[in-house]
């Protein structure tokens, strides 16, 4: 008896001992520290969207793909996923409150899918004030979900907040449909001291430009359930060059998110070599998630929702969680099983994952794997960031030797690990409510 009893146990503990020794020999530090120091090099200048540095990181990210051995999309003959939006470049902005004209700097345009924009006090929904007293990004949504043709003035308080998201805004692209929509309203936000309005005039002029975006995504077919998908993303993009801080004006986006998309390619080499994925795995460094999240939004357009059993969407993971060494977060954790059956693969190990500390900031919504969560599908954003309190967030400062490649290398091995039994067909998350707008 007892020699039948340790014979099956010895064979199982030589298969947990050989899978993370596996794991540790294909998912290194040397490995992931090249490929984050390549995408946040001074050369990407930034990953901005429609940018020169963007496509040679989606020519760096295809050839790490090729080099593993990797397929394209179906129908695809390359790694590229290639969709078009339209840019309105500004020609002409004037804005003037009370006579003084507003820089350019201290001006946000929400809304706006016209090539002209003319209005003022009498002819608009007039202006307000954002409230002091309340979050600053809330405020923008709902103002955008308005659609009121006003002048807002923002308190000096919101400054950082303000700049931030002229970045998010300055590059944002429209479909087709929405150059049609002549009409559309724009409010305008600008940074003022002042608290009070007696007459305003906006007059902005614009040109169409069509760009080409990509997405870079490759496949691993399945087997026994190769129509039943499971993604792993991360988005290459960041926000380009800003105003100078000393000699530094690049915006590398280390943690923000070449941290998160190192992972996804090292996962992409681990999986690939491992070999036993019975459902199709696809692996997707999304682009234009700084400006609206379109990658993200065209690529699920092209699935089928109801195919994708699981996405594991990783997003910086170059600093010390909240929770202390060798752990994560997941965005929306109590929305599905997903956080469970994860920790559950992870058990006698060092790592935790923990349901998102920061539920205020709406994390679950805010990154890529929204569009493809308000669809059914469990889709969770995997992190490390104190998102609040990050001081280097979107930041020149924001550079490899600010993170710690150790804790890349933690948060991929344990995805590694914990996305095991859903690869391999045996979990299947349960279905996150879908929103009642779908």
């Amino acid at each position: 008896m007892k020699k039948y009893f340790y014979i099956p146990f010895l064979l199982l503990f030589s298969a947990g001992v050989t899978r993370a020794q596996n794991i540790e020999q294909v998912i290194t530090k040397d490995y992931v520290s090249r490929i984050v120091k390549t995408l946040s090099s001074d050369e990407m200048q930034g990953r901005r969207t429609f940018s020169p540095g963007i496509d040679k990181a989606a020519t760096f990210i295809s050839g790490e793909f090729k080099e593993i051995g990797l397929q394209p999309l179906q129908g695809e003959t390359d790694y590229r996923q290639i969709f078009y939006k339209y840019q309105l470049l500004p020609l002409s902005i004037k804005v003037s409150i009370d006579g003084r004209p507003v820089v350019s700097s201290d001006l946000l345009v929400l809304g706006n899918t016209a090539t002209a924009v003319n209005f003022n006090q009498s002819h608009s929904d007039g202006w307000t004030t954002l409230d002091t007293s309340k979050a600053f990004r809330p405020q923008l949504l709902e103002f955008l979900k308005s659609k009121k043709q006003q002048l807002v003035l923002v308190d000096q308080k919101f400054a950082v907040d303000f700049k931030r998201m002229q970045i998010s805004f300055a590059n944002r692209g429209l479909d087709e449909k929405d150059l049609k929509q002549s009409n559309s309203p724009a409010t305008v936000f600008v940074l003022a001291k002042q608290s009070a309005v007696k007459k305003f005039d906006v007059a902005l002029q614009y040109r169409v430009n069509k760009v080409a975006l990509f997405n870079v995504a490759a496949m691993i077919p399945g087997k026994s359930k190769a129509k039943e998908v499971v993604i792993f993303s991360g988005h290459y993009d960041h926000i380009g060059i800003l105003k100078a801080e000393g000699q530094d004006s690049i915006a590398n986006g280390a943690d923000d998110d070449a941290s998160g998309t190192s992972a996804m390619i090292a996962l992409a080499k681990y999986y690939k070599q491992a070999n036993n994925n019975e459902r199709t795995l696809i692996f997707v460094a999304f682009t234009a998630e700084e400006i609206g999240g379109y990658g993200a939004k065209y690529f699920s357009e092209q699935l089928n929702p109801d195919e994708v059993v699981a996405m594991f969407n990783i997003e910086m993971i170059g600093k010390e969680s909240k929770f202390g060494k060798n752990t994560g977060f997941i965005t929306g954790y109590e929305r599905s099983d997903f956080g469970k059956i994860l920790q559950k693969n992870l058990a006698g190990t060092a790592f935790t994952f923990h349901p998102d500390p920061y539920p205020e900031e709406d994390l679950f919504y805010r990154s890529d794997n929204a569009t493809l969560a308000a669809l059914g599908v469990p889709a969770h954003t995997i992190s490390t960031d104190k998102i609040p309190t990050d001081k280097l967030y979107h930041s020149v400062k924001d550079e490899y030797s600010s993170i710690d490649a150790d804790i890349i290398v933690a948060v991929t091995r344990a995805i590694a690990q914990s996305a095991g039994s859903i690869i391999k067909g045996i979990d299947t998350p349960v279905r996150i409510p879908k929103l009642a707008t779908q």
